[in-house]
């Protein structure tokens, strides 16, 4: 993981001041690089509305392009402002289905300045295939990127 890190530091620092390019880079990295992650993507926060809107992503397509607060893993995490591991989707009451393959999910919260301005979104294909490593990976990397925000 740590030269994983190391290439999504560089993704991250490039003078580029594109910042969505950035974000598409990220996903497409973390994509190729862990084979579980079937479906990598961002939300941020939409102005001063209660909803989420889908950013730059890699996978198959959503219907899900606005999230409200509270509704699936998504809208829940952008009200806990906590990391949401769910081993089982299909244990999950409160789930959007974007795709009938995806099995698993992480949702991890980009806090910036003590507010939740947007999260990473992993779908996998497997069920209960997130790790610590995958949790803490994930986290840094929000801190990372909340600074380009």
């Amino acid at each position: 993981m740590n030269e994983l890190k190391k290439r999504l530091l560089s993704i991250i620092e490039s003078p580029s001041a594109d910042t969505n390019a950035k974000l598409e880079k990220i996903c497409h990295l973390l994509d190729q690089e862990i084979p579980y992650y079937n479906w990598t993507g961002f939300y941020f926060k939409n102005g001063d509305k209660d909803e989420l809107v889908l950013g730059p992503y890699v996978g198959a397509p959503t219907d899900h392009t606005v999230i409200p607060f509270g509704k699936g893993i998504c809208g829940q995490v952008a009200v806990s402002n906590e990391t949401f591991v769910v081993p089982d989707v299909h244990e999950q009451d409160n789930y959007l289905s974007c795709s009938v393959d995806t099995k698993a999910e992480i949702v991890v919260p980009i806090i910036k300045d003590g507010e939740n301005i947007g999260q990473i979104d992993i779908d996998s294909h497997q069920l209960n295939p997130f790790t610590d490593e995958d949790r803490e990976l994930l986290e840094w990397l929000c801190e990372k990127v909340a600074g380009i925000l």
